[in-house]
């Protein structure tokens, strides 16, 4: 009996050391890939899309995305991130209740906005499918979707013939991306924006590109980028 009952000890304790250790994998390793891991959560819920290397490393200050990499592909050792291999990109290993990429919704499809040089938006509007989950906590309603030309925000994984998903507003805080529409030209742009004294500062995300400087009277926010679909073909 007392031999049985040691057994017994040595199999529970043997079932609570291997839990433990399952659950040390599920784990980040080190305080700042829990913080890593924790703020790409966080903007995802906000956002409904994945942080770039460039938002991640100008987060926690680190000017090499190089080691937000490292931090990335340990986590993704552990799985708790997936690798998307046909582009480099990554997405987190969880499911969201209700936003499940089999419930959809319809946003309109007004044209294509220029990720390069400022481009006219074509005006024609078709309605497009997108997974609800895209959009966050935004209604679909207030969404519109532009095809994307140009790579000048290729290093936020913003590539030429993507669709982007717009929220339709008119203020914008200083970093976000935006669609930016140059009144004197009447054309409109994707860009990251940023306030200077009277002016306003549309940066690309490409480092062989220089930002647009323009007066601020010259500059209108139409929208807020939230998210992206990538056609497969």
């Amino acid at each position: 009996m007392l031999r049985h009952l040691c057994a017994q000890l040595d199999l529970s304790t043997y079932k609570r050391e291997t839990n433990r250790e399952l659950l040390n994998e599920m784990l980040p390793r080190t305080q700042r890939q829990k913080e890593i891991l924790d703020y790409i959560t966080r903007f995802q819920e906000r956002h409904g899309y994945i942080p770039s290397y460039a938002q991640i490393a100008r987060q926690f200050g680190v000017k090499s995305r190089a080691t937000i990499a490292k931090h990335i592909a340990a986590l993704e050792r552990r799985g708790l991130l997936v690798r998307e291999h046909e582009d480099g990109s990554f997405a987190l290993n969880v499911k969201v209740e209700d936003k499940s990429s089999d419930s959809l919704c319809e946003v309109k499809l007004l044209g294509r906005i220029a990720a390069g040089a400022p481009l006219e938006v074509v005006d024609y509007e078709e309605r497009i499918p997108v997974p609800r989950f895209l959009l966050g906590r935004v209604k679909p309603d207030r969404v519109y979707a532009l095809r994307v030309k140009g790579d000048s925000m290729i290093d936020e994984h913003i590539c030429d013939g993507d669709i982007a998903l717009i929220e339709n507003r008119t203020d914008a805080r200083d970093g976000e991306i935006v669609v930016a529409l140059l009144i004197e030209e009447n054309q409109a742009t994707l860009k990251r924006i940023y306030r200077r004294g009277m002016n306003i500062e549309l940066q690309p995300a490409n480092s062989q590109l220089q930002p647009l400087t323009v007066p601020a009277s010259q500059v209108r926010v139409q929208g807020i980028f939230r998210g992206l679909l990538r056609p497969s073909n």
